[in-house]
Formats: structure tokens, sequence, C-alpha cells
């Protein structure tokens, strides 16, 4: 295989990483965290000018890339310089309607790709624990099998106050962790009974809980066929747990950028700390876990596209991996740099925030753990 990323990759990280280094330094993306948006409007337009969101979506869907590759070098971009913006939901909620919208969708792919649209990914709900077939919010036909009844609540649903679309999984039928009986819903912000309570996040930006008090939606809120969603909610969220796993490789290169830095410059007894032996094994065995991280990623890139047990396999044990070296690549950098390393004002300290809360979105590594031996054994039936 082919490790090196093509021209057009190379020269898109390259727009990206200068843009980022120039416009979205680390005291405007404390400012952006920050704010009561969450998120900056503004430098999200310019993203979508740079054809950064294009980039996560093939050309079908108006877009210019899609592949597993395109998403983990945008990604792997933003992650280095923890952009809060809504990537993440906006690749997640475009790729669902790429496979199973309808013709009254599509717009939707355009808007997302231009940037004019906020969307949001309504999954997640307080007893659910990771699993994507646990799904309690409930969705009825209407009188006279008209439409759709929808009630309910999610949780943490990023940048849930300011979207004005959720794509929202309820159960149509079956048991409350069956793969059958799952619908996808395309749902207006707006929509009467519609609940939405923002809060501010620990790694920066905000998200919310939303609720759903008997919603009425039309039948071109279904996103493909009824009762038969997981596929498409399985196959849009593999491209996020890859886009998790490339941000983390990005915040883990410069968390370690910062400590070998500090080692160089801090000293004790008259030397850089980094001349002391204990300190340069610790630091040798990171950068081994790192490149370690970095082909768990390429794996799952590479295996995007492919049969479905294999592509699963491929991302869960990706997040396995940026799941239990994440959380190391913090605890060590916070270490090697001292009491400093845990003040608010030293961007580090961010980084290992980040990289901790990945962890936890969308499966963390216990679960993904599990989720790769299951599979496995699936695979082999």
């Amino acid at each position: 295989m082919n490790f090196q990323h093509t021209e057009d990759r190379r020269m898109l990280a390259d727009t990206l990483n200068r843009f980022i280094s120039e416009q979205y330094g680390f005291a405007t993306r404390d400012q952006i965290a920050r704010s009561q948006h969450g998120f900056s409007a503004e430098l999200w337009a310019r993203f979508a000018e740079l054809g950064i969101i294009g980039a996560l979506f093939d050309e079908a869907s108006g877009g210019f890339g899609g592949a597993g590759f395109d998403i983990s070098v945008v990604f792997e971009s933003l992650g280095r310089g923890l952009v809060v913006e809504p990537f993440l939901d906006t690749l997640i909620v475009g790729r669902a309607i790429a496979r199973s919208g309808g013709a009254a969708h599509k717009a939707t792919l355009g808007e997302l790709i231009d940037g004019s649209r906020i969307v949001a990914f309504a999954h997640a709900e307080p007893d659910s624990h990771y699993e994507l077939a646990r799904v309690t919010t409930r969705a009825q036909r209407g009188v006279n099998d008209s439409g759709w009844t929808l009630t309910g609540a999610k949780a943490v649903v990023q940048h849930g106050e300011h979207a004005s679309l959720f794509l929202v999984c309820a159960r149509t039928s079956g048991d409350d962790d069956a793969e059958a009986g799952i619908s996808l819903f395309a749902v207006p912000r707006d929509a009467a009974g519609v609940g939405v309570r923002g809060y501010r996040k620990i790694d920066g930006g905000r998200a919310a809980e939303v609720t759903f008090d008997s919603v009425a939606l039309g039948e071109d809120a279904l996103l493909g066929a009824a009762h038969a969603g997981f596929a498409t909610l399985e196959y849009a969220v593999s491209g996020g747990v890859l886009a998790l796993c490339a941000e983390a490789l990005g915040a883990m290169d410069v968390a370690k950028d910062y400590t070998l830095d500090y080692l160089r410059t801090r000293k004790q007894f008259g030397v850089p700390i980094g001349s002391f032996q204990a300190l340069q094994h610790r630091m040798a065995d990171l950068l081994l876990d790192i490149e370690q991280a970095r082909s768990a990623v390429i794996n799952a890139a590479a295996a995007l596209d492919g049969e479905r047990i294999a592509r699963e396999r491929a991302v869960s044990a990706a997040k396995y991996s940026i799941g239990r070296i994440g959380t190391r690549v913090a605890e060590e950098c916070i270490q090697l740099h001292g009491g400093i390393g845990m003040t608010w004002e030293l961007p580090l300290a961010h980084y290992a925030k980040r990289l901790v809360m990945i962890d936890h979105q969308l499966g963390d590594e216990d679960h993904h753990l599990e989720r790769f031996v299951a599979l496995g054994a699936l695979g082999a039936r």
C-alpha cells in the first residue's frame, strides 16, 4: 500500500495548516471556544470558501473528496488547531443524507458544503452508553398513517443550540436494543415541540440537551426506508469515528512538539532537562505510541470505503488505539511539563483535555475493543 498522500491532499493539508496557523491561533481559538456561540460563524464561512467542507464529500454529493484519506487529512489539521467549528456533525449528517436522503434532502448537502446551514447529529441518549442500536426515542405513525410523531430526548448534541436541522435516530419498531426498527429523521430546529438546553463543554465549544415533545413530522422528514436506518447510521458514524481519530493524531503531534520544546529549554542543575536519560526514555516511548496511533488511523482511512465488517473493525481498532494512546500522551506531556502543564494559560492543557474527551466521543476504548472482538466473531461465521 502506498502511504503517501496525493498531491491534491498535500495541497489541501498545506492550505488548511497555513490558514489555521495564521487565522486561528490559540488566543483566537480560546476566545471562540469560550464564547456564547461556541464557534465562529465568520470562520466557518471562511473554511467553506477554502473548500475544506467540500473535501469531506464526494463529487456525487457536490464535494471533491469524501474518501477516508480526505477525511483524515482534514481532521488531522483541525486537531492541530483544536478547531471547534461543527465539522464532525457536518460530516456525519452529510454522509447519512448522501447515502439515504431523498430528493427533499439533497439540497441540504449543498447548504452543508457552502457553510450556509449548521446541522447536528442527535443520537446519544442518557442511558445508551455508546451503543448505536440503543435507541429509546420513539417515532410513531401519525393519524391515517400520514407523517410521524416524534417523542424522546437526546444528550450531548454538539452545537445543538445553533443548528437549524437535527439528524435524529428514533425507534419506529422493535426492542430498544435491536438494530432493526431504527429510522432516521431530519428534524427542523424550529418545529413545534423541539426543546434545546445548551451548555459549555469542558474541552471548548458548546453542546445541548435536546427534547422532542410529540413533534409532528411529514413524510419527507424520513431518510431512507422506515425501520431500516441502522446501516446508514453505522456508515455515517464510521466516518465520524475516523475523523475523531485523525483529529486526535493532530493534537498528539502538537502536544509532542510542545513537550520536546520544553525539554530542550527548561533547565535544571544548569542543563536542559531533556538531557536526562530517564526523560529521554519516556519521550521515546511516547513517540513510538504516536506512530502506532498514526498507523491505526491510516488503516482505518484505507478501509473506510470497503466491506462493512472490515470497515467497522478498522475504525474500532483505530478508536481503541487512539483512546488508549491519546490519554497516555495527555498524561505524559503534562507530567513532563510539571505543574505548569495544568495551567489554563498554557495551550498544552487544552490539547490534553481534548485528547481525553475524544476518547468519550462515539465510544470509548473499552467499547471499541469489545466491538472489535464481536465483529471479528461475526465475520468468522
